[in-house]
């Protein structure tokens, strides 16, 4: 039973599952049937049908009806005839049956005459033209009025308005006479009609105006519609055309005097028929335009198109100044030009870049032309060419529909490439590495792209993925209010990636990774944290945006972060890191600035290790000693490399105490151990300066002064510490100092220069000659003398060492040209000139152009150069020693032995005298090197037949060495001390300033000699 039971289930289901499967195919086939049938069977056989009864012979319009009339014709053209004289002229005119006004505007008298047998079925004249703007019959016999009919005011008597001509409701027996005028390009005719005939006409010509009006408005009305629906302005054109379509129908029927079956008042009438063409003509050229914007450049000739659519204003606005006669011809011209223009334009489309667009456009074109030569051939030939069904009305339509059908075409090309573009935006969409998403307004996601899926790892279907399962709750409320406010946010979250809202944090705008202190070196915790960049748009109620993976970006900021402040070699600061730390320290209120403590360490003799083993040693060695520097500091200590090897060490919540027995461990640390590198081990060295910075001194001067400390260190032997508080009179002396190169910022001559002139005597003939050396000097605001060295050392601080050598030589000259008498017994003067200036090209020419002004005082200077200076650049120095002894200057080598004393530049260097280095001279007498020095460079000088000079003569003692080596000359404190220039003016000689007998009795009593007359030979060559 159970088997049964079974079995019999499985049956009814089988037998159920075969009948849904039955059910469905048949609800398929009825479904496709009614699809077909609905979209393409009722469609296609509802065009087939109209194709067949419009070209249907049955359908087509009988001829047209009536019995012609002939007529005599005469022309007014002075308005002058009355009826009685136009029926007593017109008999002789020829009979006719048309007759063409030729655009004439006068009035144009006629008679109608008809045959017995017409009359038998006619009780109607019919005058068809559309160009009648009056016309009045009168009785041929009587002369009596019968109607009259005008334009602009109701028809009376028996005449009235009929279709789009004037019929008359009567029939005299002797005929009638009418005098009529035309406006326009009118044809003069007249037929019998019968009134089942006119009846009939009429309805013909109220069905066709019906069916242009109502068809074409319906149409422009749709198409009006469907601008304001898709806010496309070029529907709003092809609207305006489609009317001008119907105004250009309405012309061609005769019933353009009525708008949208109103009448148009009758002024308007003439002015509305001549505007519809350029009207009609502009609105051509632009809907051209318009459709095929982006082929036209493939099809060429855009200068020609350009004058076609510039002759549109041109035709408006000689319809609206031009007389009809003088308008049409124009009209006619240039209407031609642009049909022809704009179908050689959409020839070329067809062939360049055919499109279905181009050929309905074409189509609709084409109907129009030939629906204007069907009917010019029709009335010039009295039968219809082409095809008889297409008339004015049907070529409208038509084209019509045709340019609608462009028009569509057009739309459907660009919905086509919507959804191409949209469809690559779809691929690039789901393709693109950064994730994409739309977040609803409660934080769900919409939609997002495959990158967005595995960015976050978003797994387990398509739907009910929230914010808050990836990023820190709620964070999207801030990006969502942000982007609310501002239409766009940007915000960057973190994340772990084992714990996806773990330690998240949101930010607006981008946030760089800020730090306290020393920016510690990039930690390497794995890729657990990961960071990402949130843009996002606000669009309707939901926010567009995009995520971006910005982790190695994060990492690489730290490291160039690290890298701006820190060196790259020992991790320690750069000279931006140390600046920015103390800068940290002065503003910080836990760090007073009275606190601020700087060292500046610098290795000795380092330089060795690099040239003899290389610089890749000499690293390894540098790495070593700041981990030595390190381990002596405390941490809120910070050590900074500033070159090579120097180091700075800014010392924070420290005494200067604390901070002296810190250098010192350190400089201990520095030389406990030689280095191991590789099988090689070296000894270090080091100097420091330890300075308590004061307050107002800033971080640039405070590490120059712990560097002059550190110098100072080094002069007293290595390993040195040397410490400075802030009360030391070093930090007044460089204030000093500082204040004096702030001096020196202003326009040369500064207030308290002055020169002063220290003698310089001939052993040989000590009462003959009156030479001396010019020394600069300053004074002080407060009165005191600057030492000449540190006011020279501020000037080539600033940088105007140059400007003030030439003040120094213009005054000296200025000086001599001045008091050029009273220098009688002068042989030399000499001028010492810096090396910074000798080598300035611009310093030099400027001196030329001083030579050249005092040319006279020229002879007696003596330019005194630096050794050291000499043999910097040789060449340039024998240049310039040949200039200034050309110009008649002398020249000599000053503190010759103190440089790198090379002897065979001597042999090159033209010189007139060495001057002999004090530091030799003054310890002659406890030195004996020193005596054997001098001796040898007066016996050089004396070889080389230069004049030897030896200064800082001190006393009798020294004189009377040099007495015995025979030096030419002397200058120091023996002789005299620095004068004055109007006491230097008083004297004949340097001897005359002596005071010390003992010198007096080494040079012995002043002699009358020849050679006071000014011819003394000891003077210098």
């Amino acid at each position: 039973m159970t088997k049964l039971h079974l079995d019999g289930q499985v049956c009814m289901e089988w037998f159920e599952a075969k009948r849904y499967r039955t059910w469905s195919r048949s609800g398929l086939t009825i479904n496709a049937f009614s699809q077909l049938f609905s979209y393409y069977a009722v469609p296609v056989a509802i065009g087939i049908l109209s194709l067949l009864v419009s070209l249907y012979p049955a359908a087509a319009p009988e001829p047209e009806s009536g019995t012609p009339l002939w007529m005599h014709v005469l022309s007014d053209p002075d308005g002058h005839l009355g009826v009685d004289g136009a029926a007593a002229a017109l008999p002789s005119q020829p009979l006719q049956t048309r007759y063409d006004t030729h655009l004439s505007e006068t009035p144009i008298w006629f008679d109608i005459h008809t045959s017995r047998s017409e009359r038998a079925n006619a009780t109607t004249t019919l005058f068809p033209s559309r160009h009648i703007q009056q016309i009045a019959c009168f009785d041929a016999r009587t002369r009596v009025p019968i109607g009259s009919v005008s334009r602009n005011q109701a028809s009376s008597g028996e005449m009235t308005l009929s279709g789009s001509g004037i019929a008359l409701i009567s029939e005299r027996p002797g005929g009638v006479i009418c005098r009529a005028i035309f406006s326009g390009p009118a044809v003069l005719s007249a037929s019998q009609q019968s009134t089942d005939e006119l009846k009939r006409r009429n309805d013909t010509f109220y069905r066709r105006s019906g069916l242009l009006e109502g068809g074409l408005v319906t149409l422009a009305a749709f198409v009006l519609i469907t601008a304001v629906v898709n806010r496309d302005w070029v529907y709003v054109l092809f609207a305006a055309w489609l009317f001008g379509n119907l105004r250009l129908g309405a012309i061609s029927m005769g019933w353009d005097d009525r708008w949208l079956g109103y009448p148009i008042p009758f002024g308007w009438i003439s002015l509305i028929r001549k505007i519809t063409v350029p009207v009609y003509y502009i609105l051509t050229c632009t809907l051209f335009q318009n459709l095929f914007r982006n082929d036209l450049s493939r099809v060429g000739y855009r200068r020609l198109f350009q004058t076609v659519l510039a002759l549109g204003p041109v035709l408006l606005l000689a319809s609206i100044l031009l007389p009809v006669p003088l308008y049409l011809p124009v009209m006619w011209g240039i209407a031609s030009c642009a049909i022809a223009v704009l179908i050689f334009m959409l020839a070329r489309l067809l062939v360049l870049a055919p499109s279905r667009t181009a050929l309905w456009y074409s189509a609709a074109l084409g109907v129009a032309l030939l629906a204007s030569l069907s009917e010019v051939a029709s009335a010039a030939f009295k039968t219809h060419f082409f095809f008889p069904a297409l008339n004015s009305v049907t070529a409208a339509l038509v084209s019509s529909l045709m340019a609608a059908l462009a028009i569509a075409e057009q739309i459907r090309a660009e919905r086509a490439e919507r959804l191409r573009v949209q469809a690559e935006l779809r691929h690039a969409y789901e393709a693109t590495p950064v994730g994409l998403f739309t977040l609803a307004s409660d934080g769900s996601f919409v939609r997002w792209n495959t990158a967005l899926e595995t960015m976050l790892d978003m797994k387990g279907g398509t739907t009910g993925r929230h914010w808050d399962d990836y990023f820190a709750a709620d964070s999207w409320q801030l990006i969502y209010s942000h982007a609310l406010n501002s239409d766009s946010a940007e915000v960057e979250l973190s994340r772990e990636r084992s714990d996806c809202v773990a330690d998240t944090a949101a930010t607006p705008g981008i946030g760089l990774p800020t730090y306290e202190g020393v920016i510690a070196a990039p930690r390497s915790g794995g890729d657990k944290r990961r960071h990402y960049l949130v843009r996002a748009a606000y669009a309707g109620s939901q926010l567009e945006g995009s995520i971006q993976d910005v982790t190695e970006r994060q990492q690489a900021i730290r490291t160039l972060s690290f890298l701006a402040d820190h060196d790259p070699l020992t991790g320690a600061l750069n000279r931006r890191g140390i600046d920015k730390q103390i800068g940290h320290t002065e503003n910080s209120s836990a760090y007073p600035a009275a606190s601020l403590i700087i060292a500046y360490l610098d290795l000795d003799r380092f330089k060795l290790i690099n040239d003899l083993f290389g610089h890749h040693i000499g690293d390894e060695v540098l790495k070593q000693v700041c981990l030595r520097i390190e381990s002596q500091l405390r941490p809120s200590d910070r050590v900074c490399r500033i070159g090579g090897d120097e180091f700075v060490i800014l010392f924070r919540k420290s005494s200067i105490e604390q901070a002296a027995s810190i250098s010192q461990s350190i400089i201990d640390a520095i030389d406990r151990e030689p280095y191991q590198i590789g099988r090689r081990a070296f000894h270090v060295r080091a100097s420091l300066g330890l300075i308590e910075s004061p307050p107002g001194l800033s971080a640039e001067d405070a590490i120059s002064t712990a560097d002059a400390a550190c110098r100072e260190a080094k002069l007293n032997g290595s390993g040195r510490v040397v410490v400075y508080t802030r009360d030391a009179a070093m930090f007044v002396e460089r204030a000093r100092d500082l204040n004096l190169i702030e001096r020196f910022n202003g326009e040369l001559p500064l207030a308290g220069l002055f020169l002063e002139m220290q003698p310089i005597m001939s052993l040989k003939t000590p009462y003959d000659a009156l030479d001396f050396e010019v020394l600069l000097r300053m004074r002080a605001p407060d009165g005191t003398i600057i030492p000449p060295s540190k006011a020279i050392a501020a000037a080539e601080a600033n940088g105007t060492i140059s400007a003030l050598d030439k003040w120094v030589m213009e005054t000296t000259l200025e000086w001599i040209d001045q008091h050029r008498t009273m220098l009688s017994h002068t042989r030399f003067i000499s001028i010492n000139v810096s090396g910074a200036s000798l080598n300035d090209e611009h310093f030099v020419a400027e001196i030329g152009e001083l030579f050249h002004r005092y040319r006279a005082a020229v002879p007696l200077l003596c330019i005194e150069i630096t050794e050291g200076v000499a043999l910097h650049d040789l060449d340039n120095t024998r240049r310039l020693v040949d200039n200034l002894q050309r110009l008649g200057a002398k020249v000599a080598l000053d503190d010759f032995g103190a440089g790198y004393t090379s002897f065979p530049y001597l042999r090159d260097l033209p010189a007139d005298a060495l001057k002999i280095d004090g530091g030799f001279v003054r310890n002659m007498q406890e030195l004996s090197a020193n005596a054997a020095i001098v001796e040898a460079i007066i016996g050089l000088a004396r070889n080389l037949g230069m004049q030897s000079i030896a200064e800082w003569v001190e006393d009798a003692q020294t004189l009377e060495i040099l007495q015995a080596m025979r030096v030419d000359y002397v200058q120091g404190f023996a002789i005299a001390r620095p004068q004055s220039p109007d006491v230097i003016l008083g004297a004949t000689s340097a001897a005359d300033f002596i005071t010390d007998p003992e010198v007096l009795a080494l040079i012995g009593p002043r002699i009358i000699s020849p050679s006071c007359d000014g011819t003394s030979p000891q003077a210098l060559h």
